[in-house]
């Protein structure tokens, strides 16, 4: 079992123990490939613990040349939620333990998109253990070819696994990366999944490879879109447009991301927790894009069912 945010077994000696010790050395490893990217920044590392068991490690990088903000966090706490954010999280016992790592990067460019990813494993009191997860990407200004290029990355990595995964997460996270409120998708999607339980989706380590894999790809994935964007040109409308998009990202994981809300539940770190807010953004009375503007035609793109692997995406 672990015991704090720094002992982590060098030798597993449960499958828990085996799944965080991937996780906190991936952390690792996508820190290294982002910092390379940014070229400038470095992450700062904030070690914590929890009031209930375990903890984590928060990894910010901020003030670089492409990424403004940014955070990897890892966690892996342990204990016994009231009941009822039980409730409210559908956990069939208030007794958990949970670990993942966490990403959210917010560049400087508006050229350049948001992106998120998220890898996760929990075990609920009864035995109940499931993995969960996604990448999603919010370009401000979309580009049609990229998002195409990002849907067909993560496509290859849900074939190698199950034929069957891409066309299920996409749907989910189109379902999941949306603003009821706004009618309009958090950006162009990608792949969520949540509750993939062991033994009735698969063994644990047919489930744990394919996390591995989801994390795997989006560091070589977003370092990929930051190189081909980030010198892009931009003006004052575009980074006014910024402001507005990352308001939205704003309020979808104030109101409705499950991750900020479990780890408000159960007494997380909130500095950690809110990572994923970008660090500056702007809300104005009634913005609306300009017909026939740039801002105009990514806001077409924010809807659900895109079919971004179709020959023509935008017909459908």
């Amino acid at each position: 079992m672990l015991t704090s945010a720094s002992s982590l077994a060098p030798v597993a000696s449960t499958f828990r123990d085996t799944v965080a010790t991937w996780l906190r050395d991936f952390q690792q490893r996508l820190c290294a490939q982002l910092e390379a990217a940014d070229g400038q920044a470095t992450f700062q590392s904030d070690e914590w613990q929890h009031g209930s068991g375990g903890g984590g490690l928060s990894r910010v990088i901020q003030h670089g040349a492409v990424l403004e903000k940014g955070g990897v966090n890892f966690s892996a706490v342990w204990g016994e939620m009231s009941e009822q954010a039980a409730k409210v999280l559908l956990m069939p016992n208030p007794n958990y333990f949970a670990t993942g790592v966490s990403v959210v990067q917010h560049p400087r460019s508006p050229m350049v998109p948001i992106a998120h990813m998220n890898v996760r494993y929990f075990e609920a009191g009864n035995g109940e253990a499931w993995f969960g997860g996604g990448i999603d990407l919010t370009p401000i200004y979309v580009d049609e070819q990229q998002a195409r290029w990002f849907h067909e990355q993560l496509r290859a990595v849900c074939n190698a696994h199950n034929p069957a995964y891409y066309a299920r997460f996409k749907q989910w996270a189109d379902d999941y990366f949306f603003l009821p409120h706004r009618q309009e998708t958090r950006g162009v999607g990608g792949i969520f999944f949540d509750r993939l339980t062991v033994g009735k989706d698969g063994s644990r380590e047919e489930l744990f490879a394919f996390i591995q894999a989801v994390g795997n790809v989006f560091g070589p994935t977003y370092t990929e879109l930051l190189r081909q964007n980030r010198d892009l040109p931009f003006g004052e409308r575009q980074v006014q447009w910024h402001m507005l998009r990352r308001a939205r990202y704003a309020e979808f994981n104030l109101a409705f991301d499950r991750g900020t809300r479990f780890g408000l539940e159960t007494g997380g770190r909130t500095e950690s927790i809110l990572m994923s807010l970008p660090p500056r953004c702007e809300w104005h009375y009634d913005q609306r894009p300009a017909p026939g503007s740039p801002e105009a035609a990514t806001q077409q793109w924010l809807r659900k069912g895109v079919e971004w692997l179709a020959e023509n995406p935008s017909t459908l």
